[in-house]
């Protein structure tokens, strides 16, 4: 007997963020339908503060698809460009709105959510970003049923790789966006075929990732030298973990913890020696080798460059 084909999904999509850009294009690549895409407003960004557009609305213009901006989804003007959409299934990856029951129940099957991290580990904003803080070594994306209470809806699918020794944000992120696809594709041909899982969540085993502030990109010396080069490679290659030299903002995107140094005296912040690759900084414990820097008004260079070009001296004390 032929088997009775599947019939395409009718998808309305929301994000926001780069993390979402992959699993949009896998989408409009597949059988289903894309009805409606929903990404928020433009912003104002940067030094010029110009209108910049988010990620996704820029891929779905490329793509040829509709495009909503509403303020929220949630709110009446965005609850009604939903429901006119009437989709089969909401797919949601990196939006950052948190969406209300109204809005949730829209589509007859459900709402689903790409997350980066293995939940219910580092539920929130920012779970790469605390992954690589925390000094995980394994990582991946949740593929979610969505409920009212965040990241906390019942598992469809997870997959999972190695992070590497000194992978940053930048790296692990876009592995983890390009999985993300891929499991998406994967649980949204579930749903398609009424075969998805409903998985719950271990709450004792739940971790929270909130977002990063100021305060989080600012480098107190005074730590160990491993929780730095955690936080230099969680915040590289942007914002930028920080600390000052002369009254200046100077951003470390890449350095390594090596030998110990309360031997030596040197006071945390302290310059304790210069190398063809770069420059060692004293911490609470241990060192790091700094490689990459990103001054202030300048372009990112080798730390072994900045030497060239700035005159530093052992001794002296960063973030004074």
């Amino acid at each position: 007997m032929p088997s009775v084909p599947e019939k395409a999904l009718h998808i309305a999509f929301m994000g926001t963020a780069d993390f979402a850009v992959p699993l949009l294009r896998a989408l409009a690549a597949g059988p289903d339908q894309i009805a409606g895409v929903f990404a928020p407003p433009d912003m104002p960004a940067g030094r010029g503060r110009r209108l910049r557009a988010p990620a996704v609305k820029v891929a779905a213009q490329e793509l040829g698809l509709a495009l909503h901006q509403p303020p929220r989804v949630s709110e009446e003007e965005g609850l009604d460009q939903l429901r006119r959409l009437a989709p089969d299934l909401l797919v949601v990856a990196a939006f950052g709105e948190i969406l209300t029951e109204e809005a949730l129940s829209v589509a007859r099957l459900g709402a689903v959510n790409v997350h980066a991290s293995l939940l219910p580990r580092y539920r929130g904003a920012a779970p790469i970003q605390r992954a690589l803080m925390a000094g995980e070594s394994v990582t991946g994306v949740t593929l979610q049923w969505m409920a009212l209470e965040m990241d906390a809806g019942d598992i469809i699918l997870q997959q999972q790789f190695e992070i590497g020794e000194e992978e940053d944000f930048g790296s692990l992120h876009d592995r983890l966006a390009a999985l993300g696809a891929a499991t998406g594709v994967e649980g949204v041909a579930l749903i398609r075929r009424g075969a998805a899982p409903h998985l719950p969540q271990d709450e004792s085993l739940a971790t929270y990732a909130p977002p990063i502030g100021r305060e989080d990109l600012v480098i107190d010396w005074g730590k160990s030298a491993r929780e730095l080069a955690l936080l230099i490679r969680a915040l590289s290659p942007f914002p930028g973990a920080r600390t000052t030299r002369g009254g200046k903002i100077l951003k470390i995107l890449s350095a390594r913890d090596g030998k110990k140094t309360a031997a030596q005296g040197g006071m945390p912040g302290e310059i304790s020696e210069l190398t063809s690759n770069g420059f060692r900084v004293t911490s609470g414990e241990g060192s790091l080798l700094v490689r990459r820097v990103h001054p202030a008004g300048r372009n990112v260079m080798s730390a072994a460059d900045y030497l060239r070009g700035y005159r530093l001296e052992e001794g002296e004390r960063l973030g004074c």
